[in-house]
């Protein structure tokens, strides 16, 4: 079964090995769809989940006792199954689906191919190309389409023009 990022943890909370969750779905709730969670391949249980005013999710693992195992998590990834994942409306696409397309422009021209995506207030792309980085945020239209059949980003050449960086 393939697995999705859906988070990382920041730190324990409490002492009751509670961890401090910086989610990578569109809402922190939807962790909670998924039955089983892994940090570093080992498979959890959640057992509490809350959403704190600041966004962050709360969550407690079924062996994950107290904060001194809480503290060995800090700054691992949390992952999920994607079967278990929310269904996706039209239009959105898990990362993982993204990384590796060819990035190219409605034209044809191939800019690189993507290698990373940031989720921070705008997703922010990393393609490559001939060992070369360049970013640039999805700010609106930038994207022109994702087509996952035939593998490719579809991006506004003139808008990615303005906004990329080298």
């Amino acid at each position: 079964m393939q697995r999705l990022i859906i988070g990382e943890v920041l730190k324990p909370q409490g002492i009751r090995g509670e961890l401090k969750i910086k989610t990578f779905t569109d809402f922190p709730e939807d962790v909670k769809a998924f039955k089983t969670v892994y940090i570093d391949d080992t498979p959890y249980k959640i057992l509490s989940f809350r959403v704190g005013n600041d966004g962050a999710a709360y969550v407690g693992l079924r062996g994950v006792p107290d904060r001194n195992a809480a503290e060995l998590m800090r700054g691992k990834l949390l992952q999920g199954e994607r079967d278990d994942a929310p269904p996706l409306n039209d239009g959105q696409y898990y990362i993982v689906d993204i990384i590796g397309l060819s990035c190219e422009t409605e034209e044809g021209e191939v800019l690189g191919v993507v290698k990373d995506i940031k989720n921070l207030s705008s997703d922010i792309y990393t393609i490559e190309k001939a060992g070369k980085s360049i970013l640039f945020p999805a700010v609106k239209g930038v994207i022109k389409r994702v087509d996952l059949d035939n593998q490719k980003l579809i991006v506004d050449k003139k808008i990615f023009d303005e906004i990329a960086v080298d």
